[in-house]
């Protein structure tokens, strides 16, 4: 048995959120260091993400021993994540002047404003992480098991991973895509990757559609997973080549002011992550 078929799917979707959960913080923490300084609030999402994705962690090592007090911890460490998302989207959209109104009268404050679906990506990170934690019972049913509940969803858990990644890769294309805006859309590689980001969001919501996919449309969803995990991975290259400004001098302000390094990761991210939803069946043959 090889490392990959040693742990579920859901575990591996599991590692895959607390390592995200971390990458998060760091990210935000490099985003609000662009005005030189983290004020007392912008430190909660960093330290929030680091210790969410170090509990999460610690619940996957518990849950060799303890499932049962592990399901909980990851749980309260997910909702934990989820309240930080919708307090920094609520936030963003108060600096936005959405929740006065003043957004009216300048429509354009969406592209300089704090990215009010950035937060968002905390609350779909929790989902998948609950996702991972509901045992499906039998498997294909739809039917999840989850603190110490029945749910019956109306198609399979695959599917309903297919819905989630669909919606993470939407997050990721508008927010890359505001981001992008403030500096012009001018390069074409900006439009590669938007391409590929819509090509992968529509692929993957037409999977978790389809009943029964058929081997062509498994074969286009896997190329448009590895299609976003090498464009994210060739994005954080772009951007730390532009950080760099052609010198191998490193310049931290660069960094913090310039591209952001990690957020193209997100794509990849979302990459491995889809090809995870589909690997449990590859793998059982169901």
């Amino acid at each position: 048995m090889t490392v990959l078929q040693k742990f579920s799917r859901d575990q591996w979707m599991m590692g895959l959120v607390a390592l995200a959960e971390m990458g998060l913080g760091v990210e935000i923490g490099l985003a609000h260091l662009e005005d030189g300084h983290l004020t007392p609030w912008e430190w909660v999402p960093v330290v929030g993400g680091l210790v969410i994705g170090g509990v999460l962690l610690l619940a996957g090592w518990l849950s060799l021993k303890r499932e049962r007090l592990a399901a909980w911890t990851a749980s309260v460490a997910l909702a934990a994540g989820a309240g930080l998302g919708l307090a920094g989207a609520y936030f963003h959209a108060v600096r936005a002047g959405v929740v006065s109104g003043s957004w009216v009268a300048r429509p354009d404050v969406f592209l300089w404003a704090p990215p009010l679906m950035g937060p968002l990506a905390f609350v779909m990170l929790s989902w998948l992480g609950w996702s991972a934690l509901a045992r499906e019972d039998p498997p294909g049913s739809g039917c999840l098991r989850l603190w110490g509940r029945r749910w019956c969803l109306p198609y399979s858990k695959t599917r309903a991973y297919f819905f989630i990644v669909s919606l993470g890769i939407l997050i990721a294309v508008v927010s890359s895509t505001l981001d992008h805006a403030r500096r012009g859309l001018e390069h074409p590689l900006t439009w590669a990757a938007l391409a590929v980001g819509v090509f992968a969001m529509m692929v993957a919501a037409m999977m978790g559609w389809l009943d029964r996919p058929g081997r062509g449309d498994a074969l286009t969803y896997r190329v448009a997973m590895l299609l976003l995990v090498l464009t994210g991975v060739a994005g954080s290259a772009v951007h730390i080549w532009v950080n760099l400004e052609g010198t191998i001098a490193l310049v931290p302000e660069r960094f913090m002011r310039g591209a952001p390094p990690l957020a193209p990761l997100l794509y990849t991210l979302m990459g491995l992550m889809g090809l995870l939803a589909m690997w449990e069946e590859e793998r059982t043959g169901t």
